[in-house]
């Protein structure tokens, strides 16, 4: 019984030590292998690090198994080594389930073996049929999730594209009309699926061919057929930009990355698309025809006035009531800076810190906000995240899922605009974040998460749960405040949707004045010394 108790006890003690908002590099190569039809993983790894199928198929809700196998390092491995279990393996596969392409990756862990898998890649080639086998070009020490997965994309596109051309003879053959791949859209991205949906609609109202969408449900063995396209269009800064840019150096593709987010941020985008279009046409035309000139600036007004919603509500009195509201927004290089400037742009909310978690895109980042918020933190650690907040006290938070329990710590709403996500920002129902559609969602959110902070109070008034009890729990990291019935009860008596915030101003006021008991009567010396709560 004592070594029960000394379980349990550890157990109740045990913390999580560390959060990381984007996964390890062998996660964003899966992600890339498992958004293509018919390309099978094999990720060369000890217990512990093959946890990516079931993150997969819980998330995406998938019908298909995940195309993921995993080459487990164990004790036989480390004393014998593993090239007869990796090229078996490869070979088995290639055999069983005919996939277009294998791809080998090693995670962290396996990487300390240094072991050399291109030699094995070589040696299960010349028994893996029809099936290609190439070994994932990526420093697992150096990269991130991210950085892995744009990475991982540009060498299979750029593997598939040098076959054809330089090997089989594949000559590009440009459409007749104008059309564009879309790179980018991957499986576990945040909204993904919905955001390449309405794209694909815009494009088609402006007469505009999808000639690709990849890597999400393309085929590899298709990948000679991005070059037929006019241009390409990158959505996303963390997956795509590295096989655009190498389309471009080889194939003279010119793309756009401009993000299409809000009622704004689309009409920027489209206007990027109408310039690559003019000037693909005057290129593209055999001599002596006449080049047909596109002007979308029609179609931009006509979404904006009386298909998309945001513009309007941007004007009425609902979010009129916003202005001047503080904001923190934390999370991807491209969502966060795109909603911190929808919020300045659209909406007049002050963003008074606008953040990411993407530090290889900080440059980037701080030209897209420099001009439209107070503070700028480029970090990948929580508790800095989470200091910050609670230091700037916004009004209502728009990040990942890790900022939204850092909201629910300090009673303040958070909108989930980015990943790292949980399975609700997985919705069956169609939610883009792009285009003039994904401007309505955008709008909703907003005023959801401002609105809701009256929830408890309204709820209280009216005589719904009482949430006094749960909302006068020690929230407070530190152990040096110790709030007195007297206080608690004062405490009580405020309005819940501006509760969280008291306790932390009176928090503050104690610890300045070294007071260790909170009674009601700090609680008003502190009223008094501040003018209000």
């Amino acid at each position: 019984s004592g070594r029960s108790s000394c379980r349990a006890n550890s157990a109740r003690a045990m913390k999580l030590a560390y959060w990381m908002y984007s996964g390890p590099a062998h996660i964003g190569t899966l992600r890339i292998a498992s958004s293509f039809q018919n390309v099978h993983a094999i990720m060369h790894a000890p217990l512990g690090d093959d946890y990516f199928n079931v993150l997969r198929s819980m998330l995406e809700r998938e019908r298909d198994f995940t195309p993921v196998t995993a080459s487990i390092v164990d004790r036989h491995v480390l004393a014998e080594g593993s090239k007869s279990k990796v090229v078996e393996g490869i070979t088995r596969k290639a055999a069983e389930d005919l996939p277009d392409l294998i791809l080998l990756t090693p995670t962290c862990t396996s990487s300390i073996l240094q072991e050399d898998l291109e030699s094995f890649v070589e040696n299960a080639s010349r028994n893996s049929g029809m099936s290609d086998v190439i070994l994932a070009d990526v420093n697992h020490y150096r990269v991130n999730e991210m950085q892995a997965a744009d990475r991982t994309l540009e060498q299979i596109v750029r593997f598939y594209v040098d076959k054809a051309t330089k090997e089989e003879g594949y000559k590009p053959k440009k459409t007749k009309r104008p059309s564009a791949n879309i790179i980018g859209p991957t499986t576990l991205g945040f909204h993904h699926h919905h955001d390449a949906r309405e794209l694909k609609r815009m494009l088609g109202e402006m007469g505009i061919d999808v000639n690709m969408v990849t890597p999400e449900g393309g085929r590899v063995t298709e990948l000679k057929h991005l070059t037929d396209a006019w241009f390409n269009i990158v959505p996303y800064r963390e997956t795509g930009l590295m096989a655009a840019k190498y389309l471009e150096r080889q194939f003279d593709m010119p793309f756009t990355d401009t993000v299409p987010m809000g009622i704004l941020g689309t009409n920027d985008w489209i206007t990027s698309i109408q310039a690559i279009v003019n000037e693909q046409a005057k290129a593209l035309a055999p001599e002596g025809e006449e080049v047909l000139i596109v002007d979308f600036d029609d179609y931009s007004k006509r979404q904006t006035l009386h298909v998309s919603q945001a513009a309007w509500f941007s004007r009425s009195v609902d979010c009129q009531n916003l202005t001047g509201k503080r904001a923190v927004v934390f999370g991807d290089a491209t969502h966060a800076a795109m909603m911190t400037r929808i919020l300045s742009r659209e909406m007049c909310i002050r963003v008074v810190c606008a953040g990411t978690y993407a530090r290889h895109e900080s440059d980037w980042f701080r030209e897209q906000v420099q001009n439209h918020c107070d503070e700028i933190l480029i970090t990948d650690d929580n508790t800095q995240v989470a200091d910050m907040i609670a230091r700037l006290e916004p009004a209502a938070i728009f990040g990942t899922q890790m900022e939204r329990h850092v909201g629910k710590r300090l009673d303040t709403p958070c909108g989930v605009i980015s990943s790292p996500v949980h399975i609700q920002n997985f919705p069956l129902g169609f939610r883009p974040f792009f285009g003039y559609e994904g401007a309505n969602q955008i709008s909703d959110l907003v005023y959801n998460s401002f609105a809701l902070g009256m929830e408890d109070h309204l709820l209280e008034i009216f005589g719904g749960h009482d949430t006094k009890e749960v909302i006068t729990k020690e929230l407070s990291s530190a152990d040096d405040l110790i709030w007195l019935d007297s206080g608690i009860e004062e405490l009580g008596n405020i309005p819940g949707f501006v509760r969280g915030k008291v306790k932390r101003n009176v928090e503050k006021f104690a610890r300045h004045f070294n007071i260790h008991e909170i009674s009601a009567e700090v609680m008003w010396k502190a009223k008094e010394k501040a003018g209000k709560f």
